[in-house]
């Protein structure tokens, strides 16, 4: 991990050793170079498939990742990248201490690796704490349960909808609306109902709506609350 190069580099600093038979190490590095590629090709292969897009630059990859829900999707290939770069450092610390003579240009690639490699570990924790402690679904879910209660004839005002991301295919949402105050309650049920049906045909992840008759001030004052 990112402690064992950090150590690694620091030995080698302090404590500089001439380097044995770099071919080897070259031959070991593009070996595994390989096989890092080949995992990476197939981690971003599905990546771009569960992200339904097709060619993805480093900005949309990025926006990709801040919108998934499934950190399965991105964890691989956030691995196999930072194994990719440092390998490449390493081949690169290899290759200057052979051409000046000096062994410490290893223990600096070993001081990168690590630096690479910790960085890769904030920006997952990053990425999947949110999904950890319950994140919100995406902006699209929420504006189709809103669109869906706009359309019932019987809501008079829709204040808002609340949601939380249980899994990649599992949410639940409250939806807070105001009812026409001449409906019965067989007719809310019935409106209910009808909202519950237009957002699964178009939403299927969505498990649970719970639909909550409020009037807009109540709303606004537990919001605040």
């Amino acid at each position: 991990g990112a402690g064992v190069s950090f150590y690694e580099g620091v030995r080698h600093l302090l404590a500089p050793e001439p380097m044995e038979r770099p071919v080897i190490n070259y031959v070991v590095l593009a070996a595994c170079a390989v096989f890092e590629f080949l995992s990476w090709r197939v981690a971003w292969r599905e990546f771009r498939a569960a992200n339904r897009r097709g060619a993805l630059d480093a900005r949309d990859a990025l926006q990709a990742v801040r919108d998934s829900k499934d950190p399965t999707t991105f964890v691989v290939l956030f691995e196999d990248s930072a194994a990719l770069i440092g390998l490449a450092i390493a081949a690169l610390g290899i290759a200057l201490s052979q051409l000046t003579g000096s062994p410490s240009f290893d223990g600096i690639a070993s001081l990168l690796i690590g630096a690479v490699l910790a960085a890769t570990a904030l920006l997952l924790a990053r990425e999947t704490k949110g999904l950890l402690m319950g994140e919100g679904a995406a902006p699209p879910v929420r504006q189709a349960i809103v669109q869906a209660a706009q359309q019932e004839a019987g809501i008079r005002h829709v204040n808002g909808v609340l949601t939380s991301q249980l899994g990649p295919q599992q949410i639940i949402a409250t939806l807070s609306a105001e009812f026409d105050d001449r409906l019965t309650t067989p007719q809310i049920e019935q409106a209910i109902e009808r909202i519950e049906a237009a957002v699964r045909a178009s939403h299927p992840e969505v498990l649970a709506l719970f639909v909550k008759p409020q009037t807009p001030e109540v709303w606004a004052a537990r919001s605040r609350a």
